[in-house]
Formats: structure tokens, sequence, C-alpha cells
């Protein structure tokens, strides 16, 4: 699965803006259809999103596009524009139940393209062990904190409680299914301090990357989602006391002070799993 510590929103119908954020090496380059294009310019920017597909060079950056919701009368015009340019996924919002997702997936010919679910209404968070279970081709399950504030009536504030059962539940049956969990955007890109806290508390929690809405806010957020060369290295030495461990039939042992069992095994894993995403260290053979 791709590294996604980082996906970074950019108007579809701003080619300049595209280009732009393909020179900052994020992980992923969301190229918007939805929230970030006027009704009256999304035949523009499907245009100039098929162009970008074709001539840009993104380089390690994935190419994902967000398609316009189920139902809104736009999705099915959107692919249409999209896909024979191959994108690397599709971003589908406002997912409410398996059929959504499985939908997509049975549209999209191409076996190579995956399938990014925002889970950002009340019908979406209840729904969430039949979405993430929905298909194979879904890579990651992604929270979207404001559209569901307004959804269920909420008032968002900085600490985030009003949301929180929700992103706990989005982060919990993504790792129950094997998917990625992407954590939602901070708004005011300005505070780089609310970015930092609010990314922090995400990874905390057991997200693998976080949405982006300018490019200020993309080193922040990568720097937050790899693990530091220390985490690598400690998880580098549990797994080898831990495989000898197992090489002589023990169960728990004492680490560094502390008893390890299966729990703290494989959190080490998911740091080296997240370490060889980012290329900080070499994947297994």
């Amino acid at each position: 699965m791709r590294p996604r510590r980082c996906l970074l929103f950019m108007p579809g119908d701003d080619l300049k803006k595209i280009q732009k954020g393909i020179r900052l090496g994020v992980d992923a380059i969301v190229m918007d259809l939805e929230d970030g294009v006027a009704l009256k310019r999304k035949a523009e920017a499907r245009a100039t999103i098929a162009t970008a597909l074709r001539d840009l060079p993104f380089g390690r950056s994935e190419r994902v596009v967000r398609i316009n919701p189920i139902g809104s009368g736009l999705e099915q015009a959107d692919l249409d524009a999209v896909l024979p340019q191959r994108p690397d996924s599709i971003l589908l919002p406002k997912v409410e139940h398996a059929g959504h997702i499985q939908w997509l997936a049975e549209t999209i010919a191409d076996p190579s393209v995956r399938v990014l679910a925002l889970i950002e209404t009340a019908r979406g968070v209840v729904n969430l062990r039949e979405i993430a279970a929905a298909s194979d081709r879904l890579d990651a399950l992604i929270f979207g904190a404001e559209d569901l504030a307004g959804d269920i009536g909420a008032t968002r504030t900085q600490a985030g409680w009003e949301v929180f059962y929700a992103r706990s539940a989005v982060v919990t049956h993504a790792a129950a299914c094997g998917l990625q969990a992407i954590d939602t955007l901070v708004i005011d890109f300005n505070d780089e301090a609310a970015l930092i806290e609010d990314a922090r508390l995400g990874a905390q929690l057991g997200f693998s990357g976080k949405l982006a809405i300018h490019p200020r806010q993309v080193d922040v957020i990568q720097a937050i989602f790899t693990p530091s060369d220390e985490q690598i290295a400690q998880a580098q030495r549990l797994i080898l006391v831990h495989e000898e461990q197992q090489a002589q039939g023990s169960g728990a042992f004492a680490f560094e002070g502390k008893m390890i069992d299966r729990p703290a095994i494989r959190a080490a894993q998911q740091v080296i799993t997240k370490a060889q995403a980012a290329g900080k260290i070499p994947r297994n053979p």
C-alpha cells in the first residue's frame, strides 16, 4: 500500500496550483472536483485534471481525484473525464454505505485504480463496519470532521471533542479491515501550532496520515506521520528480540525495562511499515 502521510487538496480547475503541489514532494495530490470547484466550472475542472494526469510529471506523488458524491448527478461525468488518463486513486466523498463503494469499484474498469472513502456524514459513521469491508479495491478511510459537524449539528472547536467518537470510529474500523486511516484537515492554515497539536493527536490515535488544504501544511504533516530514527531503531531492536524469544519458545518477555506482549509487537511492526512506506528504511525483500 502506498504511503499517504499527507493528502494535499488542489482545486481541479487550476493547473498552476496542481503544478505547485507536485513540486512539494507530497505523498498525494488530490485534484478536487467537489467543494473546491464552482458548479459552473466543473466541466473546465474535468478537462484540466485530465490534462494534468496526461501531461504533468507527478514523480512519487500519488495522483488522486476527488469526484462529486454519488447522487449529485455529476459523478459519472467526472469519472468519464478522468478515468481514461488512469489516475492512481479515486476519492469518493460522502460515503454512507457499502453500496457507494461497490458502485465505484464496479464502475472503474482498471483494476490498478484504488478507492479512498471519505466519511463525513452521520450515516457514514454508523455504517462504517460495512463500508470498511465493501471492496478489496478500498485502500483507506478518510475522516471529514467539518461536514460531519454540520450534519450532526455540532459546533466545531479546536479541541474537537464534538467529533471525537467519529474520529475514533474511523481509525478503529480501518484497522479492523487492514485499511489506512487518514485524519481530517485543519482549516486555519496559518495556525501552525494548532496543526502540530492536531496532527500529533491523530498520529497517537492511530491515523497513518492527514489531509491538507495549503502547501505550507505539508512538511509539518509529513514529518509528524513519519517515525523518528529513535522510534525505528527501538522497533527494530524489539522485533529482533521477539524473534529470538520465539525461537526459544518464550511468550511475554522483558525489553528495556518493560514487559512485552503481542500488542507491543504489532505496534513495533507498524512503526517499521510506516518507516518503509516513507522510504526511511528498505522494504523486506
